[in-house]
């Protein structure tokens, strides 16, 4: 019975060692990235310098073209991230003001995202390689539920969250595999789709009084940038379009642009603008927002 104890004891310290390792390693590979996706592309990167720094999740990613605020003059990068939501954008801009970035506009896509606190699913588990190298990211998760297990279990987070940033995340790093999320300045252009859905339901949704968009002005409040949030625009055939009013009664001061691009040629799918709508869309909130302004 003793050698069965001492046995399960060293194979039990052997699992650990091997987790720490494990952890350490793939840690480091992750800490030697920027090019492969806009959390990695903040977090390794020093200061730099924008006059408009874009954020939100896909409705920010696919309808903002940065190249068009360049093109007057305007340092731009979109940092819009799809599937993400406020928990992921407040967290990004914390980053991104640790990092000490010159920002002097942040342009956030505030709409369909203030119906919901929660982490996503597919970009939270992003930040994890970074959890015990940067108070920020670690403040930011403690109030989760699984934030113990995350944190102190070795190895755990890159097993749970495999599909984002396990082993075969962890090679694309380490052979920095390029990807398109950096491309265009960070804006993701989107084609014309003969088979989308042009129809979408929003009755059931709420906006909340959210704490991340709350984080979100306060930030940029307490640093001095000129926060412009905006609604983006639907497709025509949505039910429930009184949401964006719903949204105004609870924020009044973010800008409800829902409507400004209509017709269906101009959408990918009901919740996303073809290349030709964002153009349509960026060249107004250009115009209203900051060309006429400066």
């Amino acid at each position: 019975m003793k050698r069965f104890l001492i046995f399960t004891i060293k194979i039990l310290l052997l699992i650990f060692f091997v987790l720490v390792v494990l952890d350490i390693a793939y840690t480091k590979v992750y800490l030697q990235s920027s090019t492969r996706g806009k959390i990695d592309y903040v977090y390794n990167s020093k200061a730099r310098s924008y006059d408009v720094v874009i954020l939100g999740s896909s409705r920010a990613n696919n309808h903002f073209v940065a190249s068009m605020f360049e093109k007057k003059g305007l340092k731009t990068f979109n940092y819009g991230m799809s599937g993400g939501h406020l928990f992921e954008t407040s967290l990004l801009l914390k980053l991104i003001i640790e990092r000490k970035y010159e920002i002097k506009n942040v342009i956030l896509e505030a709409d369909l995202n203030l119906s919901n606190e929660q982490e996503s699913e597919s970009v939270a588990p992003k930040f994890m390689p970074y959890i015990h190298n940067s108070k920020v990211i670690e403040a930011h998760f403690a109030q989760q539920q699984d934030f113990w297990a995350l944190y102190y279990i070795p190895f755990y987070r890159y097993i749970v969250f495999a599909p984002q940033i396990g082993f075969r995340e962890m090679f694309d790093v380490a052979r920095q595999k390029p990807t398109k999320i950096l491309n265009h300045l960070g804006y993701n252009p989107l084609g014309k789709n003969p088979n989308a859905n042009m129809k979408n339901d929003l009755t059931n949704l709420k906006p909340l009084h959210n704490k991340y968009y709350e984080e979100i002005k306060h930030l940029c409040k307490a640093n001095h940038i000129n926060l412009i949030a905006v609604m983006t625009p639907m497709c025509t055939n949505t039910k429930g379009l009184d949401y964006f009013q719903k949204v105004n009664k609870v924020y009044p001061e973010i800008h409800n642009y829902e409507n400004v691009v209509e017709g269906d040629q101009y959408f990918s799918s009901c919740g996303h603008m073809n290349d030709t709508g964002a153009r349509l869309f960026t060249s107004k909130i250009l115009n209203h927002f900051l060309i006429n302004k400066r």
